[in-house]
């Protein structure tokens, strides 16, 4: 299913060939930044006001989280029942894993041999009397692997949809479209049905999306004005260390797969540049699932491969995530002065892998995960996880576009294996003077 322009609001028009360019003042990553600097000197001069203006940021995601489950019902369904060969599912979904699992093992490591020699913990001499009650609980008892696959099936398909997790809609939306597969021709009248549905869905976006730069706004004016200038500089080796630890990432991890399979890196975070700023104001990647799932279909992927690698990367493949699980376990570690030997480091490690998995779909999630680890490990003590929650919201700020930024590339990984997508279209737009899809106008 290719996204039409109108469904994402895109202003410019295609005449002989020639590109009409936007008005500067209608681009909507322009907009989202000038909405986050003016939300900072607002949480800056007027920190009292940060609480007041938080409902703004809660107010956009909202409006676009009641969409992410209907969405991904729609594009799973018509993407795969489109397709009519279930080993092609297959093998898409084979391929998506290894690769969300050794990126993953990647970025855990790279966070472990960073936070090492960096050590932001180091001398701190946290007293744990000191801390008190964090706040953060952990489960009584880690996730074990059966009730893991338990809490993939949904106890209804209405729950799955009700309480908006990723990995039980994903399940059911599967189940359905190899369902309306298995019906044949008799199927269509409903594919064709869902189609229109998820055009519908994707005009509701186009609406919300006009309220992005507010939502900055309040997302950014909330952040300083709440956590400003002293609890940065408190725990800013941490801060300064974990951003360093993201762009590292990004430029010694990301950028040679993307080389790899012949693509600029830089030009795919210009495409998504404003689903970046998006998620670096509200830290919520699923304000721009839909979105990323319509400018990815753009690029000239195929439906069936953008429905099936993307919502699964949302669900398996927190890159930005584990970095942050990574980071802050070793300097939790690190501030309350307890040592943890490389066997220690490498059995987090195996349990770090084994939680991001287990917590996912879970919107906010990280602070439990990370508190359910440091309870795994039986060394780190749960209640330094306070020594973060301060600084939490500008560790979500470097880790959440990451996790964006490498889902969407992994899709296009994917689907260059499967030789599923249209080459010189994906070059074509990544070269665009002016990215396609801003919904600055229907």
């Amino acid at each position: 299913m290719q996204v039409p322009a109108a469904n994402l609001g895109e202003t410019p028009t295609v005449k002989a060939g020639v590109r009409k360019r936007r008005r500067w003042y209608k681009d909507l990553s322009l907009q989202i930044l000038v909405a986050m600097v003016a939300g900072g000197i607002a949480g800056y001069l007027w920190p009292a006001s940060a609480d007041s203006l938080r409902p703004l940021s809660d107010l956009f995601i909202k409006l676009v989280r009641m969409l992410v489950a209907p969405i991904i019902f729609c594009t799973v369904v018509h993407g795969i029942a489109s397709v009519g060969e279930v080993r092609k599912v297959g093998r898409v979904a084979v391929k998506a894993l290894i690769y969300f699992e050794i990126v993953t093992t990647i970025a855990l490591v790279l966070a472990l041999v960073l936070v090492n020699l960096w050590a932001p913990g180091a001398g701190m001499h946290v007293d744990l009397k000191t801390l008190g009650d964090s706040g953060v609980k952990a489960p009584s008892q880690p996730l074990s692997f059966g009730q893991f696959l338990l809490n993939l099936v949904p106890s209804s398909a209405v729950g799955a949809f009700a309480e908006g997790e990723v990995i039980p809609v994903l399940f059911f939306s599967l189940m359905f479209a190899f369902g309306l597969l298995a019906l044949g021709p008799k199927g269509k009248p409903l594919l064709d049905g869902i189609h229109s549905i998820s055009e519908v869905l994707f005009k509701m976006i186009g609406f919300a999306m006009w309220f992005a730069p507010v939502g900055a706004f309040g997302a950014m004016a909330f952040t300083v004005g709440k956590f400003g200038p002293s609890t940065a500089a408190s725990l800013g080796k941490l801060v300064a260390e974990f951003w360093i630890c993201c762009a590292l990432f990004v430029v010694l991890v990301l950028a040679p797969i993307a080389w790899a399979a012949g693509i600029n890196l830089g030009r795919v975070i210009r495409y998504f540049g404003a689903e970046l700023m998006i998620v670096f104001g509200t830290n919520s990647s699923e304000s721009v699932f839909p979105r990323v799932t319509a400018k990815l279909q753009r690029l000239g992927i195929e439906e069936s491969v953008v429905a099936l690698v993307l919502p699964a990367g949302y669900s398996f493949n927190h890159d930005g995530t584990c970095l942050y699980w990574a980071t802050a376990s070793v300097f939790l570690a690190q501030a309350v002065g307890i040592h943890l030997t490389v066997g220690q480091q490498l059995a987090l490690l195996a349990t770090m892998l084994f939680t991001s998995k287990g917590s996912a779909g879970v919107a906010g999630a990280a602070i439990v995960v990370l508190a359910t680890t440091v309870s795994a490990t039986g060394i780190i003590p749960v209640a330094s996880v306070g020594l973060i929650l301060g600084v939490h919201r500008l560790l979500s700020s470097a880790f959440v576009p990451v996790n964006v930024l490498g889902n969407s590339l992994a899709t296009i990984i994917i689907a260059r294996m499967e030789k599923a997508v249209d080459w010189p279209l994906l070059q074509a737009e990544l070269r665009s003077a002016e990215p396609v899809a801003e919904p600055t106008s229907i």
